[in-house]
């Protein structure tokens, strides 16, 4: 990638956060409220649904090291001039995967991050069956998504640029009950735009 990709890409993403923030929609701060509500962050780390890297450069930059995916390659190519912009680029490993079939042993991380991803699944069973098999004995899941005033937002941005914002029938109320159906422990924590939910199996 070239320097003049790099500023391309980061040029259009300061646009992005700029639009949303004219709408009422903080990603910054969004992100800062995702991560503070998943403390302690440690071990082996995975994030599920790396879209356009937003979530990705915000845990990058407090330093931590972690896996990524996405289903779309050319979302990762984006998530990739994201963080290479920062310098941060050599913080994560980054994977084309499905997540209903994920190509991690059992086990393999302490704690899974998927933010704005549960909207975009037709099968939440089957994603969530993935994300508690990879993880560890004693990690935590931590899931975010929009809530009622965040679609909004987004759904006034897509109006806005001409475009529709897709959704799916995957929700939160329903990964909360999967999630329980496994015996994790569920914490929800209600944001401006996001909500989140951190499932445990271990007692916190």
């Amino acid at each position: 990638m070239t320097e003049k990709e790099l500023i391309k890409s980061h040029d259009r993403n300061l646009e992005r956060y700029a639009l949303y923030r004219k709408f009422g929609r903080d990603i910054e701060k969004e992100r800062s409220f995702i991560i503070e509500k998943a403390r302690p962050i440690s071990g082996n780390i995975l994030e599920a649904g790396t879209g356009k890297g937003y979530f990705a450069l915000a845990l990058a930059n407090e330093g931590f090291h972690f896996t990524a995916f996405d289903i779309s390659a050319a979302e990762q190519v984006y998530a990739q001039f994201n963080l290479a912009y920062h310098g941060l680029g050599k913080h994560v490993h980054f994977d084309v995967a499905d997540a209903e079939r994920l190509p991690y042993e059992d086990g393999s991380f302490d704690l899974i991050f998927a933010v704005s991803m549960v909207h975009h699944l037709s099968s939440v069973r089957k994603v969530c069956n993935e994300l508690v098999r990879i993880l560890s004995p004693s990690g935590k899941i931590v899931l975010s998504d929009f809530n009622t005033h965040g679609f909004a937002v987004v759904d006034t941005v897509h109006a806005f640029e001409g475009r529709k914002h897709e959704l799916n029938s995957g929700t939160m109320t329903e990964a909360k009950a999967i999630l329980i159906e496994y015996g994790l422990k569920v914490e929800e924590h209600q944001g401006e735009t996001q909500d989140v939910l951190v499932a445990s199996r271990i007692a916190t």
